[in-house]
């Protein structure tokens, strides 16, 4: 009896098992078709908005309803695929306010722009290493679009996040250029500050003052990437979002040593300059404002 009731309760686990398992699949399997079926959709509004649209215009302003309509299902997609790029968790810049803790940045920038260059259409789509990179550009494509909708969402417009865009850089250089560190601490993060505060003391170590002047208006401004930086999976309201934005512009400069004499470089003559810089800004703090969390070499 012993063993007969042994075998009945093997049995009963088994098709137990064998059910869950049954039922798991169903509905990975629906998730899966259901999911595909959207990142096609999506994917195209996002490639046909990439090249039929201006140079400088953003792949994601452009006004396709097949775009906007799709930004739900995209928000998912991504969520499922790629979940860190909505909930990285990471050791977080924090200030006490108080009893409370006030978190005020992630503290790194997230997936850093990296140049890349270009593939000839055969390699892109003959070839396995064409067919991963470009996977990689429209995943890249997708998580920018999901970031933009989330800050329009708070009132975000291009061309005057633009024109405060390139006041900051303005601000900032300057700042740097008169090594006024008081001042530049409220326009960047903390890890940026004593990134900066460490690159003026070696050069107030070489150089005495330094004269920098941007001419305007500048020659073009646009959006490489965005990215959004999750602090509470269980809120995805409650992130940071990170633009990454390239600059050409004309510049003047000059160098001097202790005794007032030009070591370096030459204020009559304009230089075209080209810089990568990462802004960012909190949405989920009231009255929050975008500030300089990093700067990528070209």
């Amino acid at each position: 009896m012993a063993l007969l009731r042994r075998f009945n309760t093997i049995r009963s686990l088994y098709q137990t098992l064998e059910v869950h398992q049954s039922s798991s699949f169903l509905s990975s399997r629906s998730y899966s078709t259901g999911f595909s079926n959207v990142s096609q959709f999506y994917g195209q509004g996002v490639t046909s908005c990439l090249y039929k649209t201006q140079t400088n215009a953003l792949p994601w302003t452009c006004r396709n309803t097949l775009t906007l309509r799709s930004t739900m299902a995209a928000e998912l997609l991504i969520f499922l695929n790629d979940k860190k790029s909505l909930s990285t968790q990471a050791p977080t810049q924090t200030r006490k306010v108080g009893a409370q803790i006030s978190m005020t940045s992630p503290g790194f920038v997230y997936e850093p722009y990296a140049l890349r260059e270009p593939i000839p259409f055969w390699k892109r789509y003959f070839t396995r290493t064409g067919w991963r990179q470009t996977k990689e550009d429209i995943k890249s494509e997708l998580k920018s679009a999901y970031a933009i909708a989330k800050l329009r969402k708070t009132g975000y417009s291009k061309q005057k996040f633009y024109k405060e865009a390139v006041e900051l850089y303005k601000e900032i250089s300057t700042l740097i250029a008169n090594g006024d560190k008081t001042s530049l601490r409220k326009a960047v993060t903390e890890n940026m500050f004593s990134a900066l505060k460490n690159e003026i003391k070696q050069r107030e170590s070489i150089w005495s003052k330094v004269y920098w002047e941007l001419v305007e208006p500048i020659v073009k401004i646009r959006t490489l990437r965005a990215r959004l930086i999750g602090v509470d999976k269980n809120d995805l309201n409650k992130a940071f979002i990170q633009l990454t934005l390239e600059f050409l512009t004309k510049e003047k400069f000059e160098a001097y040593d202790s005794k007032g004499a030009v070591v370096a470089g030459d204020k009559t003559k304009e230089v075209l300059v080209r810089s990568i810089w990462v802004f960012e800004k909190s949405l989920f703090h009231s009255g929050s404002h975008w500030r300089l969390c990093g700067r990528i070499k070209v």
